[in-house]
């Protein structure tokens, strides 16, 4: 028996944004920020062992909760089967589309009859998405160009709200929720808060001073660097993707926290590096 640490999840743990102290320095080169949850409804399986039918049957849910978002968070549902050309190479062109071919999920059989039952809901402005059948049931996202963090955090957890209650209100399920090990995802990593806060950020100082000791500055602070092209996809030039590194024993908002402290500090430092550096 694995002994996790319990989870410090409950339906409302997005919704304290008091809580928060401050924000990314708005001084920083940070590009982008994005913030995800997964999400797995009651009584389907999760992504490895998923029936056809079932799969479906969470895509007409979501399709028809999604009409209910209001405000800000209203949108369009794209089901990837039959997607026309124009608006394939358009989520293409924003980033939005995920594509079939990840090793780890083939092998996983959660690429099982692609593309049916799998689509991409997105708010008018573009910054709230929801995936849907990738890797879990659904995948809720809150992204924006810039580094507010906590401006990202808030539609993030109206959003969580959204699709909760619509969803609720549509088929009577709720999401599954373990009380020792938090929202129940396809992934054990992503057991917890299923939560990846994350911003691009260029970091030269870091960058001239080495990757591994990057990598080992970040572990100090419960942060974790990626390359810009995501889990699997490598590094380019000096802007790097900084997330929170635990998605288990802490809350949404602890993580939030650490997020934006640990991005600010390394901010800090890489300026200090730089001017280090030139000094050499």
């Amino acid at each position: 028996d694995v002994n996790l640490p319990k989870a410090v999840v409950s339906t409302q743990s997005t919704g304290d944004f008091s809580k928060i102290t401050g924000n990314v320095n708005p001084a920083a080169p940070v590009h982008s920020t994005r913030i995800r949850v997964g999400r797995s409804i009651d009584g389907f399986g999760l992504s490895p062992g998923i029936t056809k039918d079932q799969r479906l049957g969470v895509e007409k849910l979501f399709a028809s909760a999604s009409k209910k978002f209001e405000g800000e968070l209203s949108g369009d549902y794209y089901p990837l089967t039959g997607m026309e050309e124009s608006v394939r190479k358009q989520l293409v062109d924003d980033h939005f589309l995920f594509m079939s071919g990840d090793r780890n999920l083939t092998v996983a059989g959660m690429e099982r009859d692609w593309p049916e039952g799998r689509g991409i809901f997105h708010n008018k402005d573009k910054t709230f998405l929801v995936w849907v059948n990738e890797e879990d049931q659904l995948r809720i996202i809150s992204m924006q160009k810039g580094g507010d963090v906590l401006g990202v955090f808030k539609r993030l957890a109206s959003g969580i709200q959204a699709v909760g209650d619509s969803v609720k209100a549509e088929s009577g399920k709720g999401f599954m929720l373990d009380e020792k090990y938090g929202y129940v995802h396809s992934c054990p990593t992503n057991l917890g808060t299923g939560m990846r806060a994350s911003v691009h950020i260029d970091l030269p100082g870091w960058t001239k001073e080495g990757v591994d000791k990057l990598k080992a500055r970040c572990e100090e602070l419960a942060l974790q660097p990626r390359g810009t092209r995501g889990e699997s996809g490598g590094q380019t030039g000096h802007t790097y993707d900084i997330s929170n590194k635990h998605r288990l024993g802490y809350s949404e908002v602890q993580l939030v926290q650490t997020m934006i402290d640990g991005v600010n500090k390394l901010y800090e430092e890489d300026l200090e590096l730089q001017a280090a550096q030139k000094a050499e």
